[in-house]
């Protein structure tokens, strides 16, 4: 049974109940419970996997909704768990998803994944198969493999999708669409993205003393995909950003919210060649610093897009860890660029426009074009898109079930997330081409036979076609006894 027949038939009989119990008359919501009381019946069930850090953001934003009621709860780590086991002490808790999913699966209409990113596509696979809508934090996968057969994934079982880069349903982001599509600054070839992230420890080796696991957490399962280690200090809850066991860097942390303008002003697909250099990884000729099982401290990649509808080809700049393009010469001295440590910058052949993280802020440039330049609104806004609008909108849409016009506009549904984390992902291929080491013929050093070369690729086949130890990063390998569900 898919989610749409599932809570139809859940609502269908509680609506018989109350026809019954009032003599076969219907009685008003407002009569039941009061002005604004919202029937249990009216609210998306949802269970929520990762309930510390930004799930809790991610949880206590649906509660604020007033359309969602948390029911379930699940986290391998207590500690992380405590908060909102008080604050939602009739929720169920478990630790493990799979023994929740086996036990709950009837109860619940959707589940929101807030994971680290090594977790998020066996989380969310298991999830849509058993028809439940998902909302899955950003990337939405770890690897372009997992995040194509998600895309997929939601068509085949109808389920309503969301991922958690909430600027892609805020107003700055249709206002920049508005001046692009009224041909403000003309046809954009250039896209600059910068971050002043990571913002936890890159490109530094793996600490060589073990640490005692804490009780309150199952290592184990916190593990899951990834390969098995010993447990270390200062790892969890945060640094694993800067693992490829485990996180995606500044890119995977960053990418989704500062690269999803250019994706939707520009509607780019697939990148069809990538390039990159990093900073701070490699020194002198011994290689002193190479520790390829970390992301680097700085980026600087580059990616290339065919242009749509007979624009021109588009050339997408990210550049993390700080470093940031020449600011624009319609910039005044003094003004801020983005937000000052994030930013994304378009190049027309008109003019030019910028925003800050999430799409916030856009401005054309000079910025003293901004208040005066007035076009058609060509794209609708999201209700309460910078406070709960990003939520509202997959509980709603999910309600409304798949293929509504309601889940059909969502910001980032996966037939959008997908592609975008794709690209996301595209950029940490290059880079972890760009570390592979191998030794040279005389046996003297190394070669670095991805450092310097532009990787070709293939996205309807998922390959990169002139460097074959590329392909080992599209697709990772589980630890025994995990698997992709398919």
């Amino acid at each position: 049974m898919n989610a749409n027949s599932s809570n139809d038939s859940r609502r269908n009989f509680l609506k018989k109940g109350l026809v019954t119990a009032a003599g076969l008359y219907i009685i008003p919501r407002h009569v039941l419970g009061g002005k604004g009381y919202t029937a249990p019946s009216d609210k998306l069930i949802v269970a929520s996997v990762g309930v510390g850090g930004k799930g809790d953001s991610d949880i206590n934003y649906f509660y604020g909704t007033g359309k969602a009621e948390i029911a379930v709860l699940c986290d391998v780590d207590d500690r992380r768990a405590a908060k909102n086991r008080n604050k939602f002490p009739t929720a169920k808790y478990y630790k493990d998803y799979r023994e929740m999913l086996d036990k709950e699966h009837q109860h619940v209409d959707a589940v929101s994944i807030s994971t680290p990113d090594h977790m998020h596509a066996v989380i969310g696979m298991s999830c849509m198969q058993l028809g439940k809508h998902v909302y899955i934090q950003k990337p939405l996968a770890h690897d372009i493999y997992e995040a194509r057969l998600l895309t997929q994934a939601a068509a085949r079982y109808k389920v309503v999708t969301q991922m958690g880069n909430q600027g892609a349903s805020g107003d700055g982001v249709r206002q920049l669409i508005d001046w692009y599509r009224a041909g403000v600054i003309g046809d954009v070839t250039e896209v600059f993205c910068f971050t002043n992230r990571p913002v936890w420890p890159q490109g530094i080796q793996w600490p060589s003393q073990k640490a005692t696991v804490p009780a309150e957490l199952d290592w184990n399962l916190w593990l899951g995909t990834a390969p098995y280690k010993d447990y270390v200090d200062n790892l969890v809850p945060f640094n694993w950003r800067g693992w490829w066991d485990y996180g995606t860097g500044a890119l995977g942390d960053m990418g989704c919210h500062i690269i999803a303008p250019a994706f939707q002003v520009l509607g780019l697909g697939y990148p069809t060649e990538a390039q990159c250099s990093v900073g701070g990884v490699y020194v002198g000729e011994f290689q002193a610093g190479y520790f390829p099982d970390s992301c680097p401290p700085s980026s600087h990649i580059t990616l290339k897009f065919k242009g749509a509808d007979g624009k021109p080809d588009i050339k997408l700049h990210w550049m993390d860890g700080g470093i940031q393009p020449e600011r624009p010469d319609e910039l005044g001295p003094d003004e801020i660029f983005g937000d000052g440590d994030n930013g994304t910058l378009f190049i027309g052949s008109k003019g030019k426009m910028m925003c800050a993280t999430y799409g916030r802020n856009p401005q054309l440039l000079p910025t003293s074009r901004t208040a005066g330049t007035v076009v058609p609104q060509t794209i609708a806004r999201v209700p309460g898109a910078d406070d709960y609008g990003h939520y509202q909108a997959w509980i709603e849409a999910a309600m409304a079930g798949y293929g509504s016009d309601k889940e059909k506009n969502l910001s980032s549904n996966f037939k959008v997330a997908g592609p975008l984390t794709e690209t996301v992902l595209m950029g940490n291929l290059a880079i972890r081409s760009y570390q592979v080491r191998k030794p040279k013929a005389d046996g003297k050093g190394y070669d670095f036979p991805g450092r310097h070369i532009k990787l070709l690729w293939d996205g309807n086949n998922m390959r990169i076609t002139n460097f074959e130890d590329a392909n080992s990063f599209v697709k990772r390998n589980y630890r025994e006894g995990w698997s992709l569900p398919s």
